[in-house]
C-alpha cells in the first residue's frame, strides 16, 4: 500500500483522527489533531482510506508518553497518547459533532471526570490475560494502569496459569462486598425456581420472593454507593467506574422530583434506588430477568412496580394502565444499551407529553438520533453532560435532560 504525508484535522467518533489526501478522508488511529504524519494506507475503499502511522513528523503539543507498556498492543485504551485534559476536550468536540450531524445543537456541555488511571472496577480477561488488538492472541500481564487496585493486586499475586482458563469477569472495589469477585463466563446460571420467576418468564408485573437472588446468581456483589447498598450479578451489567458513578449520581438526580417516575432499561435498579427518594412511586422496566431479581432486592420496602419485559412491550401493553393506576409519569429516566431506545419507545415518548426525559447513554450516535426525534416533537434540551467513565479510551458516556416546551 502507498505511503503518504498527511496533516490531521480532528478526532472522530471511535478515537481515530481524520486527515485529507487528494480530497479523500483518511482515518488514522493513535494520532491527534494538527499532527503531521507519515502514514501507510492499510485499507482502501471508495469513500475513505485507513492508515497506520509510520513516522510522526510534527507531533501535537498535547501528545504524551503513554504510561502503559502494552499500549497499542492491548485492545483496550486508544487515546492514552493524549494528555488527560486534552482527552476531555476531544470528547466534548466529538459529542458536539455527533449531535450536529443529527441536526441537534447542544447547550454548553458540562463535564464530570475523576481519576484518569486506576479507575476500572470491572474487566474481562481471556485465559488470564487481555486480548491483543489485532488478533485473538492473549497478552500476559501482571498490572494494568487503568485497573482498580483490587484487580491489580489479583494480577500481581495470581500467576497467569492459575487464573481462569476461559473468559472471566473480574470485579474489584474497596466499596464492594466481597472486594474481589471472579466470575467465569463458562459457568451456568440457573433461572430462579419460584412463583415470582414464573411471572418473570411470562412478562407479568414482578413481585420479589425472598432470597431469590441466591437462586439466579453464583456471583452476587453488594456495593456501597452514595450511602446505599446495591446488589448485582458480577456477570451482568454494572458501571465499570464506581468512583465516577458516585460523582455522577448526585448530578443526575439534581432537579428530578415528582409523583411517578418511569425507569426504562433499569438493570438492577441502580438509578431507581435514588429516584425512589425523590418520587412517590417508581416503575421499573427491564427485560433481563437476572437483573430484575436484583432490582427487586435493591428496591425492597419502596413503593414501586417492576415489569420484566422489553421497553417496546411495556409501552405497547402496560404503559397506559400503569399511568392510569399510579398516576401520569412526571419523568422518564432511560439508560438504554448501545442500540439506543427501541423505535416503539421513542415513538411513545414523542407522543406522550411527559414533562421531562432524562437520558443516559453509552452511544452518542444513537442518543443523538433519539433526541433529534424528541426535538421534532416539542422537546428541548435542558442540560448536556459528558461523564468520563472511561479515561484513556474514546468511549463516551453522555447525559441529557429534555423538557416538553
Amino acid at each position: 500500500m502507498a505511503t503518504i504525508d498527511i496533516i490531521t484535522h480532528k478526532m472522530i467518533f471511535g478515537g481515530k483522527s481524520l486527515g485529507k489526501f487528494n480530497e479523500k478522508s483518511v482515518f488514522i488511529p493513535f494520532s491527534l489533531p494538527e499532527e503531521t504524519l507519515r502514514v501507510e494506507i492499510t485499507r482502501n475503499t471508495r469513500g475513505y482510506d485507513e492508515a497506520k502511522i509510520i513516522e510522526i513528523l510534527k507531533p501535537s503539543p498535547r501528545r504524551v508518553r503513554p504510561p502503559c507498556p502494552l499500549y497499542q498492543k492491548c485492545g483496550g485504551c486508544n487515546i492514552m497518547h493524549a494528555d488527560y485534559n486534552f482527552q476531555l476536550e476531544l470528547k466534548k468536540q466529538i459529542m458536539l459533532d455527533t449531535f450536529a450531524r443529527a441536526g441537534v445543537k447542544l447547550p454548553q456541555i458540562k463535564v464530570i471526570s475523576k481519576n484518569p488511571l486506576g479507575y476500572r472496577n470491572r474487566m474481562e480477561f481471556l485465559s488470564g490475560g487481555l486480548q491483543e488488538r489485532t488478533s485473538n492472541n492473549v497478552i500476559a500481564l501482571d498490572n494494568c494502569p487503568v485497573a482498580a487496585p483490587e484487580i491489580n493486586r489479583w494480577l500481581s499475586e495470581v500467576p497467569q496459569k492459575s487464573r481462569p482458563k476461559e473468559r472471566a469477569i473480574v470485579f474489584g472495589s474497596d466499596r464492594a462486598n466481597p472486594n474481589l469477585t471472579i466470575a467465569e463466563i463458562s459457568s451456568t446460571i440457573n433461572p430462579p425456581k419460584s412463583g415470582a420467576a414464573e411471572k418473570i418468564r411470562r412478562g407479568k408485573k414482578f413481585r420479589a420472593c425472598r432470597n431469590s437472588s441466591q437462586t439466579i446468581s453464583q456471583n452476587p456483589v453488594e456495593i456501597n454507593l452514595c450511602g446505599k447498598k446495591i446488589s448485582f450479578d458480577a456477570k451482568g451489567f454494572f458501571q465499570s467506574n464506581v468512583g465516577m458513578l458516585e460523582l455522577a449520581i448526585p448530578m443526575i438526580m439534581e432537579g428530578l422530583s415528582g409523583n411517578h417516575a418511569l425507569d426504562l432499561y433499569s438493570g438492577c435498579g441502580t438509578f431507581s434506588v435514588f429516584l425512589a427518594e425523590r418520587f412517590s412511586r417508581v416503575t421499573m422496566v427491564e427485560h433481563n430477568k437476572g437483573a430484575v431479581v436484583f432490582a427487586e432486592q435493591n428496591m425492597a420496602g419502596v413503593p414501586h412496580s417492576t415489569f420484566a419485559v422489553s421497553g417496546a412491550n411495556f409501552v405497547k401493553y402496560h404503559a397506559e394502565s400503569v399511568a392510569r393506576q399510579g398516576g401520569d409519569f412526571d419523568l422518564v429516566f432511560a439508560d438504554p444499551p448501545r442500540s439506543g431506545m427501541e423505535k416503539e419507545v421513542c415513538d411513545w415518548l414523542c407522543e406522550s407529553g411527559i414533562p421531562k426525559i432524562a437520558y443516559l447513554s453509552c452511544d452518542t450516535a444513537t442518543q443523538a438520533r433519539d433526541v433529534a426525534r424528541f426535538e421534532q416533537n416539542g422537546y428541548s434540551i435542558e442540560e448536556a453532560w459528558l461523564l468520563d467513565f472511561y479515561p484513556q479510551t474514546s468511549h463516551l458516556e453522555t447525559f441529557l435532560t429534555c423538557v416538553k416546551k
